[in-house]
């Protein structure tokens, strides 16, 4: 083969060659982009929640006893109805009771009796002592005896008051309105003995508090940052409490906080916080194991991301794809707060005006431009953001 031939061929080899890569490189252009939607970072004000436990305790509690001695011959409640404020509870033996208001009774009209008999003495002592006819010992001996009377008088009207307060006892009556329990004693027992024997209790279940615990440390940096200015504290008033059920699921009537106490338990280092929740239904029973998203502060400059923008590496630490000018993907570091609304809170590594990636993450790789789909969302979309 000629020579001329052979750098023919070589030449046609070379330009075949740099064809193909020209072709490859056109296509590698021409590639589609990724397409991804994204939001734009705004501050807004974002009220600042915590997730604490605690258990469920009954506003109020009566425990109703016997307030005299004797035998329990009727109750007249259903065990775990509910019962009005007076309604009769109990009725004790009320004879011996009625008997010794018979007696005070008697012994009071007795009373009354000489008192008048002294009254009407001192009376005439009051004129024979003008005309010198008694001496002035008999007089003040009147007049004592007078005195006297009445004051026994007095205490007769006393001992019948009594006498009638623990007649009105042997009917035990419900102190406050709520939810009574089983009855702690039958009928045939002999109550009051010697001690205020318990017979049943009594719990208002509607509205319920539900009391939480917090540790100082939280509490301290709230208030680090009320002072800073970067916080705004909610007033006691006006913090809504979110209770969350024991299957994840959350409470549908919102509560309040009613107030925190003033005093640190010394074994735990935290501090008790009452919240009160409607109960219509009686669906929250006391001791029941609770947790409670109690919103404390606002963050006036707030930034919230949807949780599926969120990325986190083989390390755990949660980033975000954002997008500059240039539709390029970069990656961010973000610290992140609590979650609200199924959307993170960001303490750090975003700002105001910044473009992060909400859907199309799989298919955004950090350096390569993207394509931003502006479509709108579907409205179910929209309002689960």
């Amino acid at each position: 083969m000629s020579k001329n031939l052979l750098a023919k061929l070589s030449l046609m080899a070379l330009a075949l060659t740099l064809s193909a890569c020209d072709k490859s490189s056109n296509a590698e252009e021409q590639a589609p982009l990724a397409t991804v939607r994204v939001e734009t970072v705004e501050a807004r004000p974002l009220s600042i929640t915590s997730e604490l436990s605690g258990r469920i305790a009954a506003p109020r509690i009566a425990e109703v006893r016997a307030r005299v001695a004797g035998v329990v011959l009727q109750r007249t409640f259903r065990e775990g109805s509910d019962v009005k404020k007076g309604d009769v509870l109990f009725r004790i033996d009320p004879a011996p009771f009625k008997a010794d208001l018979d007696s005070a009774e008697a012994a009071l009209r007795k009373a009354d009796a000489n008192a008048f008999q002294a009254r009407l003495q001192e009376q005439r002592y009051a004129q024979l002592i003008e005309g010198n006819a008694i001496s002035g010992q008999d007089y003040d001996n009147a007049r004592a005896s007078a005195r006297q009377t009445a004051a026994d008088v007095a205490a007769s009207k006393a001992a019948v008051d009594r006498a009638k307060l623990n007649l009105g006892y042997a009917t035990v009556t419900a102190p406050i309105s709520g939810r009574i329990g089983r009855a702690l004693v039958t009928e045939g027992a002999l109550v009051g003995q010697n001690e205020a024997t318990p017979l049943a209790i009594i719990q208002q279940l509607d509205p319920i508090h539900a009391d939480l615990t917090q540790s100082t440390r939280e509490l301290n940096d709230l208030r680090r940052a009320f002072r800073a200015g970067s916080l705004k504290q909610v007033g006691q008033d006006q913090a809504k409490a979110t209770l969350i059920q024991d299957d994840g699921s959350l409470y549908p009537l919102p509560g309040k906080l009613l107030f925190a106490e003033i005093s640190v338990d010394p074994g735990t280092g935290q501090i008790i916080l009452r919240s009160e929740f409607p109960n219509p239904d009686l669906d929250l029973l006391p001791g029941s194991f609770v947790r409670v998203r109690l919103e404390q502060a606002v963050d006036k400059q707030g930034i919230s991301v949807p949780q599926r923008a969120i990325t986190r590496d083989s390390a755990g630490i949660a980033q975000v794809l954002v997008i500059d000018a240039e539709q390029r993907i970069g990656q961010q570091t973000v610290e992140l707060g609590a979650v609200q609304n199924d959307r993170w809170i960001v303490t750090g590594g975003l700002k105001p005006g910044d473009r992060i990636v909400t859907e199309g993450l799989q298919h955004a790789k950090p350096g390569e431009k993207v394509q931003i789909d502006n479509t709108p969302l579907p409205l179910a979309q929209v309002s689960g953001q």
